[in-house]
């Protein structure tokens, strides 16, 4: 069950979301904190401010803490996502040595919602099996918060072909 520290820490990464999407990117944002719930890096997708498909905010977000932390440190982390990672972010967290990671618009909810949109041809795999078939444990809280975490993504997908 998620704690208020989880909710609170769940609603900054769903408003890095919103702002990447004023921003002109893909409205996805994500957190790291530390086992204190201090908030110790942010970040939003870049796919359209960097040029670069694979720019998602989580996977970005975890080579960054890769360069900055230990393995050890990350083990007793929480990365907070505004979405379920992909395949691709669910890798490289597990890769960081990130040791949790809390979520709000599930995965298979974000497919429904974006259909075979062309920027996001979104994995109908949970970040649950791909964490599953490593060899070390990482916990996962999610979906949470799912009608928050899709606002920003309410109308976006519509008109994102056009605009990025």
């Amino acid at each position: 069950m998620p704690d208020n520290t989880d909710l609170r820490l769940l609603r900054r990464a769903i408003h890095l979301a919103a702002q990447s999407r004023e921003r002109g990117d893909h409205p996805f944002g994500a957190l790291l904190a530390d086992a204190e719930g201090h908030i110790l890096l942010e970040a939003m997708n870049a796919s359209g401010t960097l040029g670069d498909r694979t720019a998602h905010a989580e996977r970005t977000l975890m080579i960054e803490a890769a360069r900055h932390y230990t393995p050890d440190f990350l083990a007793g982390c929480t990365l907070y996502s505004s979405a379920e990672p992909c395949a691709m972010c669910a890798g490289t967290a597990y890769w960081a040595g990130i040791g949790r990671v809390v979520y709000g618009l599930g995965e298979r909810h974000l497919k429904a919602l974006i259909g075979p949109h062309p920027d996001n041809l979104t994995l109908d795999l949970p970040c649950r099996t791909v964490f599953a078939a490593g060899q070390r444990s990482v916990a996962v809280l999610g979906p949470l918060l799912e009608d928050e975490a899709e606002n920003s993504h309410l109308g976006f997908w519509d008109t994102a072909g056009n605009e990025h």
